[in-house]
This record gives structure tokens, sequence and C-alpha cells, in this order.
């Protein structure tokens, strides 16, 4: 398909002189409180390439203020070119987001079908990365235009997951080292390789048991289905030959002479057998049935235990995979707990990769009513120590240190993902609740409360209508599907006096596995 030429950085603005007449005049006599902050433009920023060979890119930082996107990899930045934000009504949200899906030549379904090529979608209800027309000011409706030849270049070098900071500020890493922050085990990331085989063997090995004893099971269920009718024949066999005993006993009774009394005598003896017999066939039959239904009641049994054991060994090997990938945690203020996210690598037949999410836990912040700001610490790369750790912050109510000072990670937590954490692992510690955006198929959507997000609120949440897969359905191959309960407004906490009793968007519970169905 042909492309129409477009000139990048550039705009065309046509205007009669009557209409350039007219706007200045309005402009002159009612000036907009903000007219001369809305006209200002951030110097301009040009692409650049750093002077090195570059690494894969580990997160990408999109500055509102300076229209510009930065692209960092282990070492520091190499990849930087100008963008264009959302307008006003329509800005990009400021906040934490990764790419969840790529598409080399998308079409908006929002937009009448325009063009946006090598689109990295950053929220499933309309946020992306893409190429675009830059006049050199916020223009679009709330994606991250960038240059056609950047946006193509950039799309063959990231992958899904990769951290997407959209700041209202210029800001960019700074080294920190914090005993909070991970450490992994040598050892532990030695073993995990062969830790990971054992456990996908061994979980195969109890799925596998855990199906046979299941029809082991129904074969058992099945045996002792008919046993109650066939009890219930004999019983009333054994009934009729008692019946027939006793019309014997009345017979021989009154029978008056000795013809009489022998023809009794005889019926008596036969219905006596028959007695006898069916008493016989009865109890052969009762323990029977109790014999099979001791089997099958075991069998049952077995089929629980089993299930039981496929279900554990599942979490174990599915614990062990993970552990190979990096691995995100979000600390929130606002809802004080700890979420733990990690790429399983498994693509979902509607697009993006599925997300486990199956740790959730209540977190200790110090001083919990104090705002705390946020700031994403990322792994960069391996080091003598471990890891070596970089932090942004895109708002400092409280600086990146302190911040981690006030927090206390549950030691179960650290034990369980610490000694495997690996390079382009996080953590993110916010005063925010996670956006309703956050689901199956993402991994962290954080945005800022206090800034604009126009080209953010005015898409539909996809918490109100897209599956979300329990957290141990894709070990099966399946789904599972429930359906996310719609978003929650509750009162926005003041924050350093500044935000008054606003709203922010507060997601509902929905990371709870307890009960998966219709919500």
């Amino acid at each position: 398909m042909n492309r129409p030429t477009i000139k990048h950085g550039t705009s065309r603005r046509f205007r009669t002189p009557a209409l350039l007449t007219l706007a200045t005049l309005l402009a002159v006599a009612a000036p907009a409180p903000d007219a001369d902050a809305k006209r200002a433009r951030p110097a301009a920023t040009t692409e650049a390439t750093a002077p090195r060979e570059a690494g894969e890119p580990i997160m990408a930082i999109v500055s509102i203020k300076g229209q510009r996107v930065t692209l960092y990899d282990s070492e520091g930045w190499i990849y930087r070119a100008p963008v264009s934000t959302g307008t006003t009504g329509r800005e990009t949200p400021a906040g934490v987001f990764a790419v969840v899906e790529k598409d080399k030549d998308h079409r908006s379904t929002m937009y009448d079908d325009a063009w946006m090529p090598n689109m990295q979608r950053i929220t499933w209800n309309g946020v992306a990365l893409h190429g675009g027309p830059l006049p050199g000011y916020p223009a679009s409706h709330g994606c991250v235009r960038m240059p056609y030849e950047f946006a193509e270049k950039l799309f063959d070098k990231t992958r899904i997951g990769m951290r997407v900071i959209v700041s209202p500020e210029d800001v960019e890493p700074a080294d920190i080292s914090h005993p909070v922050l991970f450490s992994p085990s040598a050892e532990a990331l030695a073993a995990a390789p062969t830790r990971a085989e054992t456990a996908v063997r061994e979980a195969e090995q109890a799925a596998q048991a855990a199906d046979e004893a299941k029809t082991a099971a129904a074969a058992a269920a099945r045996a002792v289905k008919p046993l109650k009718d066939s009890l219930r024949k004999l019983e009333r066999a054994k009934a009729r030959a008692e019946a027939a005993l006793k019309a014997a006993d009345k017979v021989l009774v009154a029978a008056a002479t000795d013809e009489a009394k022998a023809k009794a005598e005889e019926r008596q003896q036969q219905a006596a057998q028959q007695l006898g017999e069916a008493t016989t066939q009865l109890e052969t039959a009762k323990a029977d049935a109790d014999a099979k239904h001791a089997a099958a009641a075991a069998t049952k049994e077995a089929a629980k235990a089993t299930a039981a054991k496929k279900a554990e060994t599942a979490k174990l090997a599915t614990d062990a995979k993970l552990a190979q990938e990096p691995v995100s945690i979000y600390i929130s203020r606002a809802t004080q707990k700890l979420y733990v996210r990690r790429n399983t690598r498994k693509p979902l037949p509607d697009g993006g990769e599925l997300f486990d999410f199956s740790i959730e836990v209540p977190v200790t912040i110090l001083d919990p009513e104090r705002p705390i700001g946020t700031h994403i610490f990322t792994a960069m790369a391996r080091n003598d120590a471990g890891l070596r750790w970089s932090t942004v912050t895109i708002e400092s109510a409280d600086n990146a240190k302190s911040a981690l000072d006030r927090v206390t990670i549950p030691p179960e937590v650290l034990e369980r993902i610490g000694p495997t954490a690996l390079p382009r692992s996080s953590i993110i510690i916010s005063d925010e609740p996670l956006s309703a955006e956050t689901n199956y198929r993402t991994e962290f959507v954080a945005v800022l409360s206090d800034q604009p997000q126009g080209g953010f609120i005015t898409r539909k949440p996809t918490s109100s209508d897209v599956p979300v897969a329990s957290s141990d359905d894709w070990n099966d191959g399946g789904f599972g599907f429930f359906f996310q309960p719609r978003e929650q407004r509750v009162p926005a906490q003041s924050r350093r006096g500044r935000y008054g009793e606003g709203y922010y968007r507060q997601p509902q519970d929905y990371y709870r596995q307890e009960q998966p169905g219709w919500w």
C-alpha cells in the first residue's frame, strides 16, 4: 500500500488573513489565564543515537514537558527523539506503563481507521507509542507520536513488557543502592533452570496421575450406581419369600387331615428354602455393595489427593518457570498492598501475552498518611553485589531513598522472588492505586491522579468488559475467564495540601482468585 509522504516535524496551517486578524484581536481582547503557558513550546529535540553500540532497551521515558522520548539500555541512554503527546482535553496520562502489544501496521478502531504504524500499545483502552506527524507541540488524541522512521527502528528493538514511563517533567535514571532492592543469589540463579525442569516434570507426572485417578474414580462411581436398584430387588424377593413362608405356616396349622398336613409341610419346606436362598443372595449382594462403595470412596479420596498434588506441583512449576523472568513489584500507599507481576510469555488469542498476578499481600509503609511520591526502581544489569539499580522519580513527595526506607516488604515475598531476581526487574512505589486498566494481559498501569488524563479517561476502560484469566488456569492451557468489576471512585487523600477533596480512580480488588466465575 502506498503511504502519503509526510515531512517529519512540520505541520500545515491554512488561515486567511481575515481569520488571522480576528484570532489576534480575540487573543488580545480576552487572553486565557494560561494562554502563555499553552503557547510555550519546549526546546526542539532532534533525533539522536548514543555514540556506542546499543543494547536491548530496558525502559522508555516520555517527557510531556520536553516533548521527547528517551530509550535506555543497561548502560545509559541509547536513542532520543521528539514526540507529540496528547492535546488539551486529550492529554497523554502521566504514570507508569509497559508495552503490552505490538502491531507493525496498526489501524485505529477509534479514530476513522487512522494509520498508526509501528504501534506499541501501553494500555488496552487505546494509549500507545506509534509513528505519526510531529507539529512541534502536543497534538495527539492521547497517544505518543514519534517520527515515522524512529518508530520503525524502535519497533524491532523492543519487546512486550518493556517499561514505559510518562513523566510530566524532564527526568532521567539515577544509580541507587539500598537494602530493600533485591540482591539475588548466584547459587539460586544457577540452579533455576534445573529447578524449573524438575518442577515441570513433576507437575506433568502429577497431572497424569490425577487424570488416571479421576478416571478410576469415575469408573468406581459408575460401578456402584446400579447397586441400589439391585439391592432393592433382592430385598423385595426376600420379602416375598418371608410372606410365602408365613402363608405356608398358616396352611399347616389349619390342615385337618394327614394328607393336607403332608402337602402343607412340603409347601412350608419349599418356602423356607426360597427364603434362605433370598436371604443369602441379599447378604452377599450387600457385602459386595459395601466393598464397592468402599472402593469408590477410596478412589474418590485418591482422586482428590492427586488433584491437590497436581495443583501444588503446577504452582511450584509456575513459580520455577517465572523465576527465570524479570519480576515487577508495585507498592501502593493508597491500597496499602504489594502486587507482583511476571510475564508468562504465553501468547493470548486476542493479542499480547498473559501476565501472572498470583501474589498480592498487605504491605507495611511507615507513616502511611504521609505522601510518598512515585518512584520506579529498575535492575539495570548484574554486578558483583548482585544487581545494579537505577531510580526514576516522576512525583517526589519523598525522595527515592526515603521512599525505600519507609517500606517493609514481607519476608515471604523476599524469599520467594528475591534470590532469582534478574536484570529488568523493578520495584514501583507510589501514592496511587493501580489503574482499572491493569488486567491479566498487562503489567502495571498506574496514572498520576493530579495530572491531566484526558486521553485516558475519554476511552472506555477495559476493566468493564475484558475477561480476566485466573492465575493458575494458563498452566492447563485454558483461561477460566471471569470479568473484572467496574472501577469505583473514592475520595483522594490530600497530598502536600495540593489536591483537596478530589477523586482518583480506585480499582476494586479484582486480583483475588478464591471465587472464579461471574462477579
